[in-house]
């Protein structure tokens, strides 16, 4: 066959497209999940200076 560079492996064409749409639900998993329980950002403590 001459057309070899135009073969369309369609295993590997339908694995990737299944990745993507598992990727875009864990995508969308994580959006609800931060919306619903937002990660609080790391607070700083404010040292009180030492009595002396």
């Amino acid at each position: 066959m001459s057309n070899d560079d135009k073969l369309i492996d369609f295993g590997a064409e339908r694995d990737k497209r299944i990745h993507d749409l598992r990727d875009k639900k864990l995508d969308e998993m994580r959006q609800a999940f931060e919306q619903a329980l937002p990660l609080s950002k790391a607070k700083k403590k404010v040292k009180k200076p030492k009595k002396r």
